[in-house]
């Protein structure tokens, strides 16, 4: 049965249908007896089933009943867009808008719209509230948005409202398992052959949605509270973020979907000064122990470690350096005193004006660090300061933190995720931005595509990195991450750790599969995480492909992946001809063949590939690597041995 002939024409009181441009994806949304709701289907097969819309006030009936379309307004919009930075040069924005404006059949006759995107990829809305006859601010209980999906489809989830936020493992069930909240971006596959992904783009003053099932098995959106149990309060007009449902026939096809970015804005201001980065870091030696945050004996931010660091990075051909525990504030237990922060006094052993004269001279970029732990109180009070501090020393980029389990604002305990915690990241990046300063955030809001607006949001963590490395990640989760958390944005991993077998962090990875990550996991700003005689020591020829793989790319190429268990790509640096292949794979060895007709035709190349050893494996011969070059063309076909946990990456030049 057709997915528009479900209900009897007796029911209907509107219904409008919204096709995506290439006419396969239909959205209908409908009024039945006053309720808002909406369906999806491409290629005459159901996508969603019919799904609830309206949102829930306090002191006021909910938005979604009693209600009678006043008008409606279509267009359809086509138009490419260059980006500064990123996975793709240029982004094609197509699609077809419906927007439903409609009034209460009531006395009180409020107001509300219903805007829907109609993609080739998938579909977009969101509700709009304009002021009010009666009132000019809202408090919002809840979200009625549903995604009514078959719940016998598989999805991969991540726990919501947890202490560690979205640093968790991935987990594959079926939708009609999921007891509790989750995160979003949401990967589901259905009965019928889609995979598709639930998230929200442009999310600002609003707090951020995770999923749970409800009494009636659907999947319904729930927004993250704020600690008196509201959702957010509101000033109207108002705008929420957009829901998204991603739509593809394959898993691979999510992994260029730009609808988050196409569902953001512009710049309104000059972003010229913004630049993607590589850098090394004062951090690995913290985490096996061989250095520390906190002053001492063994304390790794030093004037002269910095110097060491800056000198390494000239040698290596890297141009940025991170350098955390630089402040006053890491004594003791930093988990329980980030109160107590100063982000502006350096520590004694720590000449800051110093360091940044001699990093300028060598051409190497430093990167500040803030660890706030959460407590947004002490930070906010500190951070103009803060940023005009680094500003004048000529510091352009920030690592930030926020890792404990909640946020300390005014006094209260926030979910870092709540309309509070949203507000103050947006706070950040827009004062970084008045200092011209590129943020890379871990325990971040989620990716939205708002760095389409704001550019210096290179990258997020918002997941399990490296730092996880030493028996709480097993390859499986860098094959579940570009299905997944990769879909709402780049991501710093932390990748290029060559001292992969050290006792402290044992690795699940060959060192060819570090490698891999530079292509695999994408970032505005990659980090070399390991000590820099790692690199000069243990394989000098094969970090040449990390001096080598840039940040920005002129095109994504998905070749092959299954979610979980293996994950290949190429990429094409932007303005030039080079392309970077990468691949990894999970606890299975595997073989692949991969098909470079994306090459230019009639071209001759080289490409220098780092494999896997045939005997690599990541538990027992983690350095096995094989180095080679070759000359292929379009028409070539490479056959690569992937190692169980293992990996590879490839350079591929013209002659």
């Amino acid at each position: 049965m057709g997915l528009f002939n479900l209900f009897g024409r007796k029911r209907i009181n509107y219904e409008h249908k919204i096709s995506s441009p290439d006419g396969r994806t239909v959205c209908l949304f409908a009024l039945r007896q006053g309720h808002l709701t909406y369906s999806i289907e491409k290629d005459g097969k159901i996508v969603l089933k019919e799904s609830r819309l309206g949102i829930k006030l306090m002191g006021e009936k909910s938005f979604g009943d009693n209600l009678t379309l006043v008008r409606l307004q279509e267009k359809t919009y086509d138009k490419s867009w260059e980006t500064q930075w990123g996975e793709e040069h240029w982004i094609r924005n197509n699609y077809r808008e419906a927007a439903f404006y409609l009034s209460e059949k009531t006395e009180d006759h409020r107001l509300l719209t219903i805007r829907f995107k109609v993609f080739n990829e998938g579909v977009a809305f969101r509700y709009e509230i304009p002021p009010q006859p009666k009132f000019r601010r809202l408090a919002i209980l809840d979200e009625l948005t549903e995604f009514r999906v078959d719940p016998h489809s598989s999805a991969w989830t991540i726990p919501a409202y947890q202490p560690d936020r979205y640093e968790y493992n991935y987990e594959k069930c079926s939708v009609y398992e999921i007891k509790k909240s989750v995160h979003t971006p949401l990967t589901i596959q259905t009965p019928n052959g889609f995979f598709i992904s639930i998230h929200e783009a442009a999310l600002y003053d609003y707090g951020s949605m995770t999923i749970k099932l409800n009494e009636w098995n659907a999947l319904k959106s729930d927004i993250t509270p704020l600690s008196d149990g509201t959702k957010a309060y509101v000033d109207l007009p108002f705008s929420t973020p957009w829901r998204t449902i991603f739509i593809h026939e394959s898993a691979i096809g999510l992994i260029t979907n730009r609808m988050l970015l196409n569902l953001n804005d512009p710049p309104t201001q000059d972003f010229s000064w913004v630049k993607p980065l590589k850098f090394m870091g004062i951090w690995w030696a913290m985490f096996v122990g061989e250095w520390t945050w906190a002053p001492g004996e063994r304390h790794g931010a030093t004037t002269e470690h910095a110097f060491e660091y800056i000198d390494a990075c000239k040698r290596l051909g890297v141009h940025g350096l991170l350098i955390e525990g630089w402040n006053n504030g890491w004594e003791g237990d930093w988990l329980q005193n980030g109160a107590h922060s100063n982000f502006t006094e350096p520590m004694p052993d720590f000449d800051l004006p110093k360091i940044s004269e001699y990093a300028q001279e060598n051409n190497v970029e430093l990167v500040g660090h803030h660890e706030t732990v959460g407590f947004v109180d002490n930070y906010e009070k500190q951070m103009e300061d803060a940023y005009k501090y680094y500003a004048e020393n000529g510091i352009h980029y920030i690592k930030s933190g926020y890792a404990g389990s909640m946020m300390t604002v005014y006094g209260q305990k926030e979910f870092h995720h709540s309309q509070i915690g949203v507000r103050h990241y947006q706070k950040a990046l827009e004062l970084a931005a008045k200092y011209h300063i590129m943020l890379i955030v871990h325990e971040p809001i989620k990716g939205t595509g708002t760095e389409r607006t704001w550019p210096n949001m290179l990258t997020r963590e918002g997941a399990r990195g490296q730092e996880y490395e030493g028996g709480a990640l097993d390859p499986s989760h860098a094959c579940n991450l570009p299905f997944t958390r990769l879909l709402a944005g780049g991501m710093d991993y932390t990748s290029g750790i060559f001292d992969v077998t050290n006792v402290t962090k044992r690795l699940a990875s060959t060192l060819a599969r570090q490698l891999a990550y530079y292509v695999t996991i994408f970032s505005g700003a990659q980090m070399a995480a390991d000590r820099p005689r790692f690199y000069e020591e243990v394989n000098p020829d094969a970090f040449k492909f990390i001096r080598d793989v840039p940040v920005s790319w002129e095109k994504t190429v998905p070749l092959l992946g299954e979610i979980g268990h293996y994950y290949i790509v190429a990429r094409q640096e932007r303005d030039s001809t080079n392309w970077f292949i990468g691949g990894v794979t999970d606890s299975d060895g595997r073989r692949v063949k991969i098909n470079l007709d994306f090459l230019d035709k009639d071209t001759a190349y080289q490409a220098e590939i780092y494999r896997d050893a045939l005997d690599a494996h990541y538990r027992d011969n983690q350095l096995g690597i094989i180095i080679e070059t070759k000359d292929v063309t379009s028409e070539s076909m490479l056959d690569i041995w992937l190692a169980p946990g293992g990996g590879f990456a490839i350079k591929i030049s013209k002659k």
